[in-house]
């Protein structure tokens, strides 16, 4: 367990009466009527956070394929495409309802700073646009890519934080599915990685995460992926054999309410001898990353995170590891 900083003990309750509220009395009204509007409202969330600037020093190029686009990140003179030696392919979160290149490209360009190489950030097709399949086949487009462009499997690692998450174990296991080579390594900041809420709703973090509702992942399951229909377990990571996947890091605060779906994913390495880490973070809010710029122990998670992206690129992991989740 990862100590909480004075910062984070500060911004939990601050987040609770603030975000927390707000998004609880979202998923309110969205659960009575107005699904559609308010997805459609999620979509435009990423415009206005162009305001957000990279770290300094941090150099871009948009690549745009036929149904979504991505972005280069990186800090050094050499082109991505033009070094090839090693990738950080991420994906971002927001429920695959919103957010974006905008609202990530700061912490992803921090995250790639301290892995030392370049990221390629996926803006790939949300709902309402694109149903959750679709998302994973343009995730899959987006790792073809790479491999098209000279960059060698085991060099690319695959990164994700809540639903990009959840998306970075899926494309790993499509890999093995459609035939492709394997990746070097799969990093995810507190994966949405079950759509099935029942393990959620049973655990003590349902009523304990400092600002996401366990409602809205519900909400977005059962309205967004499921409508008339079953969930397929096979959209969930959790529901899947990990034999033969790459190593593994797993980053999530201890009083999320997605620390469930943590835990079944190492469980599910550990099951299949993946090498594995799961990092509990003391009351860390969902992706405190983003709150590097204040929080001691957000900027320490994105330097634990680079640390094992290096390692990955200079060595091989070769024993499972899986801490008490507690």
């Amino acid at each position: 367990m990862y100590r909480a900083s004075l910062g984070t003990r500060i911004a939990e309750p601050l987040l609770r009466g603030t975000v927390g509220l707000g998004l609880a009395t979202w998923v309110r009204v969205v659960d009575h009527g107005r699904f559609g509007h308010l997805l459609g409202l999620g979509g435009l969330l990423d415009l206005p956070a162009a305001a957000l600037s990279a770290p300094k020093g941090t150099k871009r190029r948009m690549v745009r394929f036929e149904k979504f686009r991505a972005e280069w990140l990186w800090h050094d003179d050499r082109d991505p495409q033009q070094r090839q030696d090693s990738a950080l392919l991420y994906f971002h979160g927001g429920g695959f309802v919103c957010g974006g290149l905008n609202t990530h490209r700061r912490m992803v360009a921090k995250i790639a700073q301290a892995s030392a190489m370049p990221a390629f950030s996926v803006d790939y097709r949300q709902l309402p646009k694109a149903h959750l399949t679709e998302t994973l086949d343009d995730a899959v487009e987006s790792y073809r890519y790479l491999l098209e462009q000279g960059f060698a499997a085991e060099r690319i690692i695959i990164s994700g934080d809540s639903a990009g998450g959840g998306l970075a174990f899926r494309l790993a296991l499509a890999t093995r599915e459609r035939g492709l080579p394997m990746p070097g390594g799969i990093s995810a900041i507190a994966p949405w990685a079950d759509l099935d809420s029942t393990v959620r709703d049973a655990h003590p973090n349902r009523h304990l995460d400092s600002y996401i509702p366990a409602q809205a992942l519900e909400l977005i399951a059962r309205r967004g992926f499921a409508a008339d229909s079953e969930l397929d377990p096979a959209w969930s990571p959790v529901n899947s054999d990990f034999t033969g996947l790459p190593p593994v890091l797993i980053q999530v605060g201890s009083t999320e309410c997605l620390l469930p779906d943590s835990q079944m994913l190492a469980r599910r390495c550990a099951e299949a001898r993946v090498p594995t880490l799961l990092q509990i973070w003391d009351r860390a809010s969902h992706v405190h990353h983003m709150g590097a710029d204040l929080l001691s122990d957000a900027r320490a998670a994105i330097d634990h995170l680079g640390q094992f992206h290096q390692q990955l690129m200079t060595g091989p992991m070769s024993s499972t590891t899986l801490p008490d989740a507690g």
